[in-house]
């Protein structure tokens, strides 16, 4: 007779309240499911039918994580989380769509969200890839005696969830920043982009590397353009973050 498989340890935030999110979609029977798994998981939840909604919702409960769909009867989520993004607000988003293009997950990924998943999904799925999402959050506890790492001029806390260089302050979503601290552990080492994939995403995204070629160049964007270059790609291998000599 086999064992039972345990059940994943119940995520909580750092000071042990229950996991906030938002989900966001026009069905709304999807939402009273979702809404269903995640309260099985512990965790508070709010939901929203429309854009104008979502943003209301989102402002006043401060959500820990957002299930957004792309297509909404209003404003779609593209707009919403651009408009969240532009507000100053890193709250990890994971997209729904019923498109498999890649464009569409490009698009997602544009604006700033974490992750997406496609219609039809299971419920297993998405929970896994909102726990990965959580767990990269500066909500969730402390990792460790030191939390600082510096690699030259580039700071980046772990408990604070700040990132600074030379002294000024850069503003990352929760899987730039993931990456970013990735990289920064392993100052001066190649990385490949499976590496980055299976240690950032904790599964494969789609099968297609595309994504981790994206969030570097976010973070390039954010980084180098505050100095010298940093973050170099070693081509045929991956990338590798080394302090300007």
């Amino acid at each position: 007779m086999e064992t039972p498989a345990a059940a994943p340890a119940r995520l909580t935030r750092a000071d042990g309240s229950p996991i906030r999110a938002v989900v966001v979609d026009d069905e709304e029977s999807l939402t009273d499911l979702l809404g269903m798994a995640l309260r099985y998981e512990g965790w508070d939840i709010r939901t929203a039918a429309d854009g104008q909604r979502a943003l209301r919702v989102i402002r006043e409960f401060k959500p820990d994580v957002v299930i957004l769909d792309v297509m909404l009867p209003d404003i779609d989520g593209l707009t919403v989380l651009t408009r969240l993004r532009a507000a100053g607000d890193q709250v990890p988003v994971l997209f729904l769509t019923a498109k498999d293009a890649v464009a569409d997950r490009v698009a997602g990924l544009t604006v700033g969200g974490d992750d997406y998943v496609t219609k039809p999904f299971s419920l297993e799925e998405l929970v896994a890839r909102l726990r990965a999402l959580l767990r990269r959050s500066a909500l969730l506890a402390s990792t460790g005696p030191d939390p600082i790492i510096r690699v030259g001029d580039l700071v980046l806390d772990e408990e604070s969830y700040e990132v600074q260089r030379a002294g000024t302050t850069v503003e990352l979503t929760a899987t730039e920043f993931e990456l970013l601290r990735f990289l920064m552990r392993n100052p001066r080492r190649v990385l490949s982009k499976a590496q980055i994939l299976d240690r950032v995403w904790s599964y494969d995204f789609g099968g297609r590397s595309s994504v981790v070629e994206l969030y570097i160049s976010y973070l390039r964007k954010k980084i180098d353009s505050l100095g010298p270059q940093m973050i170099h790609t070693v081509r045929g291998f991956g990338y590798v973050i080394k302090p300007v000599e």
